[in-house]
């Protein structure tokens, strides 16, 4: 019999407010919602929906304004900035739209500096594995501004993961990509999720992307309005041809 799954994530009435020129501004209200370990979740809605906001709430990265945001039942609220950085470091791997490397470091260096950071010893056997697990065996040595938009793509997904994540967060991961290319990162992101175990909670835009996610979340008005389940990819499957 299966053990039931851990909660990696967890909100309680999450809100989060900022001052603007025009008054108080409500990004979030009163979100609640619990992803389980190894689920892969979308997080989908239109522009200015509170996506990305929400994505950095729960990822530690800042705290909301009410309610309360937990990790591995971690509440964030109750930890400073060093300690959530700690947090992070220790359960967390991102990926952004923009890559984020290091232009001074090498595909390699640039991979192998969080485990470093970390104090991990097989930093740089780590490092290889996964370059080499994304196709980038024989660019170890290259630098961001030698790389392509793809193969950047495909370096912060091996820093990432190099470092073992429980959770990674990902914000528009194919979002600078052209369409190939998009679908080459994505396959690499959930196969790699697949072989982890890793917990995914991805934002974006793109439909056929979010439908590879167990869970859809859909943002309006900084409320989730309707979250979609799934059982299975046969059921996806279904859906997708309907």
């Amino acid at each position: 019999m299966k053990s039931p799954q851990s909660i990696a994530i967890k909100t309680e009435q999450l809100v989060h407010t900022v001052s603007t020129s025009a008054g108080e501004l409500t990004i979030l209200k009163g979100i609640d919602i619990e992803i389980k370990e190894g689920e892969s979740v979308a997080i989908v809605g239109a522009s200015g929906s509170g996506k990305s906001t929400l994505l950095g709430l729960i990822a530690g990265l800042d705290v909301g304004t009410g309610g309360e945001s937990y990790i591995y039942e971690h509440a964030l609220s109750n930890l400073n900035e060093e300690q959530r950085a700690t947090l992070r470091g220790e359960y967390i791997g991102f990926i952004f739209q923009s890559f984020h490397l290091l232009p001074s470091l090498t595909a390699l260096e640039n991979v192998m500096l969080p485990a470093e950071l970390s104090g991990d010893y097989q930093a740089q056997e780590k490092a290889m594995a996964f370059l080499q697990q994304v196709g980038l065996q024989h660019r170890l040595d290259h630098y961001p501004r030698q790389l392509s938009g793809g193969e950047q793509q495909r370096v912060a997904i091996a820093r990432a993961f190099a470092s073992n994540p429980k959770i990674l967060f990902a914000d528009e991961p194919t979002g600078n990509l052209d369409a190939d290319t998009g679908k080459i990162i994505t396959d690499l992101l959930f196969e790699l999720n697949a072989s982890q175990g890793t917990t995914l909670v991805m934002v974006t835009h793109d439909n056929k992307l979010a439908q590879r996610c167990q869970r859809q979340l859909i943002m309006a008005g900084g409320c989730i309005n309707e979250p979609r389940t799934r059982s299975n990819e046969s059921e996806s499957d279904e859906v997708s041809e309907a």
